[in-house]
């Protein structure tokens, strides 16, 4: 049986902390597995998580659009969203899992289905294709500190100037940053 404890300093700002409850020994495997890699999902941790477009295709103006809106669908609902951006073949989000009305995390595998699934029915619609438009598998990451967060949301913030997108993070329409900084 595997306990999670909730504490602070684990990558939560102060009013998400108080919003969770303390938690109650979880029974739930360590890992899920999902295809080839596991996903490991702490209760109270941060998520890192980027998923790519199948083969590699370039989404659209339009598409990055509506891509950043299902990815902001679910914040205050599922998870509580720091960031997400919506490059031209991949996508960045980082944030915690919500919980559901019985005090159980929403489960990361459950909102990358819901979220990649709704988003590829519309995206295909959009861009008049059938078939897979999202990568089987994604690369998540349960943040440890609070020093990896901020990493990891500057690693997101600056993605588009590193491959040269745009000379300054703010001139990316497709980044989406919490606005109280957390």
């Amino acid at each position: 049986m595997l306990q999670v404890v909730a504490k602070r300093g684990r990558g939560r700002p102060r009013h998400i902390e108080a919003r969770m409850s303390h938690y109650e020994p979880l029974q739930r495997p360590k890992y899920e597995y999902r295809r080839r890699l596991p996903h490991y999902q702490n209760a109270s941790g941060a998520l890192f998580v980027t998923f790519r477009t199948f083969s590699n295709l370039i989404l659209s103006d339009a598409a990055r659009d509506q891509m950043m809106r299902h990815c902001l669908y679910d914040n205050g609902k599922r998870i509580h969203l720091s960031a997400a951006i919506v490059m031209p073949t991949h996508v960045h989000l980082l944030f915690w899992a919500l919980r559901d009305q019985a005090g159980w995390p929403y489960s990361l595998v459950d909102i990358l289905q819901a979220l990649k699934s709704s988003s590829a029915h519309t995206l295909n619609g959009l861009l008049h294709r059938a078939g897979p438009l999202w990568d089987e598998e994604s690369f998540d990451h349960v943040l440890r500190s609070d020093e990896s967060w901020q990493q990891k949301r500057d690693y997101i913030r600056q993605n588009p100037v590193k491959v040269g997108l745009v000379r300054t993070p703010e001139d990316y329409r497709w980044l989406w940053l919490d606005p109280r900084g957390e």
